[in-house]
């Protein structure tokens, strides 16, 4: 049986992977050097968010699914996933509880980060 621990982390993952792969349960947002480089660009670089699934131990200590880095045209990115309040004002106080968190995953360049 798990611990309640390791239930709470399931959910939040769950919850991420909702937001990454559909974009459900949060907000979607990039950086404007990710804006400036065009919709092809953009469209690429969600679409390789959506897919990762290179999740391990270096990348994913915790086992949350809300960090990853991927390759588009050779430049790499980061997206991370952040847990906010309903109001968008502070941090949630429980990320594994949905009507108390806002996700927002945020898409940025390497040196944006």
């Amino acid at each position: 049986m798990e611990t309640t621990a390791e239930c709470r982390t399931c959910t939040i993952r769950e919850l991420n992977d909702a937001l990454r792969t559909k974009g459900e349960g949060g907000r979607l947002m990039m950086t404007r050097g990710v804006y400036k480089r065009g919709d092809a660009f953009i469209l690429a670089a969600f679409a390789a968010v959506r897919d990762f699934d290179d999740f391990t131990q270096e990348n994913d200590p915790y086992g949350d699914h809300d960090f990853g880095r991927v390759v588009i045209k050779g430049e790499p990115l980061l997206w991370k996933i952040d847990y906010y309040d309903e109001n968008l004002e502070f941090g949630s106080d429980d990320p594994s509880d949905p009507e108390k968190t806002t996700r927002v995953l945020t898409l940025m360049f390497a040196d944006e980060y």
